[in-house]
């Protein structure tokens, strides 16, 4: 189940008319122009459709932590950026996607880059699209370089009509 488009998903379709070598390089840029923390981080989009966003961020000097693996900050801007991006892919143009809950447990030390893969289900893009205000619990799971799970975030977005 998809809508006809958003803003944000229209966005995205334009940038799958590129040649596949510059899709994730035109997402990255386009969110990272836009969401300027996410920029500023280095955060890359692998994909992102309706159903699943696929991001990374390289354990670069920029996001890293005193011990030399990616800043507790910035695992959960990885989190926030995969779920935020999809509810936003399927929230209407006359709302305003919000995080409105991050609760994040730090269970391993990372290593190397990190891989941040988020969901939704067919039940909860009707909720979102169909909706006019709600919340939704998006999974996301975040793994490293060794495949281990360094943390498990549990992210809940509200959206609600846009002012006038």
């Amino acid at each position: 189940m998809t809508m006809a488009g958003n803003r944000l998903s229209r966005i995205v379709a334009k940038t799958q008319k590129a040649p596949p070598f510059m899709q994730s390089w035109l997402l990255t840029k386009v969110f990272g122009t836009a969401i300027k923390f996410a920029g500023t981080a280095k955060v890359d989009i692998h994909h992102l459709s309706h159903q699943e966003s696929r991001l990374t961020i390289k354990n670069r000097k920029r996001v890293q932590n005193h011990i030399g693996s990616v800043h507790a900050c910035a695992m959960a801007l990885l989190a926030e950026s995969a779920t935020g991006y999809i509810v936003g892919m399927n929230v209407p143009d006359d709302r305003v996607p919000v995080i409105k809950s991050m609760h994040i447990d730090y269970v391993k030390r990372a290593t190397g880059d990190l891989h941040a893969v988020a969901h939704l289900t067919d039940a909860q893009i009707q909720q979102i699209q169909t909706t006019e205000k709600g919340e939704v619990t998006v999974a996301v799971t975040i793994t490293d370089e060794k495949g281990v799970e360094p943390i498990k975030a549990e992210m809940i977005w509200a959206w609600t009509p846009k002012r006038r």
